[in-house]
């Protein structure tokens, strides 16, 4: 039994500083740049030797996709955002207004957490063509996830007529982009409550029919 404490607290140990290094790096690789921040700078904030890093991550691009990864998810479960319970909950929604309303509030809570990091990547990225191959995918899993939820709402009650799936799919990936999030969260200094009322508002009067507007 002592051992099995003594192991359950190693692991909760263990998590807490992974944690911390994650939250260090997201904060000075957001601050001063992916280039700029050496593992040394991550290490010291997070109150951890730099050989804990390379431990528990391997590398400062290995610390980078899960600094991403984890902003996208909110935590550092292994769940898919189509598995997770908010774009379950906005495709067994049983009208299009009511599945927008909640696939635009889920989308809103990970672009509060991850469009502060895009760019940020996207410089990294430049500088570093391996940063690029961290997330190998055919298609861009962003659109994947606005496709699906777009299949799904031009089939229910409510939805505009006539609207093929793959353009509402498109609607939805430019409206619901990190980068128009930002340039009205962060340029025009609006709230992320703003920026989703405009955004359903948006989509509502694009997706669903004129009738379901009016109501």
């Amino acid at each position: 039994m002592a051992d099995v404490k003594r192991a359950g607290k190693q692991a909760q140990k263990s998590q807490e500083t992974r944690r911390r290094i994650l939250e260090a790096a997201r904060e000075l690789f957001v601050e001063r740049g992916y280039g700029a921040t050496m593992l040394q700078d991550v290490a010291a904030q997070a109150g951890v030797a730099v050989q804990t890093i390379y431990f528990v991550f391997g590398n400062k691009r290995t610390l980078l996709r899960e600094v991403v990864d984890i902003s996208i998810a909110g935590d550092d479960e292994p769940v898919a955002t189509m598995d997770r319970p908010w774009f379950r909950d906005a495709l067994a929604a049983e009208t299009a207004d009511a599945q927008l309303r909640t696939h635009i509030r889920g989308t809103r809570e990970i672009l509060e957490r991850v469009a502060p990091i895009m760019k940020m990547v996207d410089t990294a990225a430049a500088g570093d063509p391996e940063i690029a191959g961290l997330w190998p995918q055919d298609e861009n899993p962003r659109f994947v996830v606005h496709a699906t939820a777009a299949k799904a709402l031009m089939a229910k009650p409510g939805a505009r007529p006539g609207m093929p799936a793959e353009r509402a799919a498109d609607v939805l990936f430019g409206v619901l982009s990190p980068e128009l999030y930002l340039l009205f969260v962060r340029e025009r200094g609006w709230s992320p409550e703003q920026w989703e009322q405009w955004a359903y508002e948006c989509l509502r009067s694009q997706l669903c029919s004129v009738r379901n507007q009016n109501q």
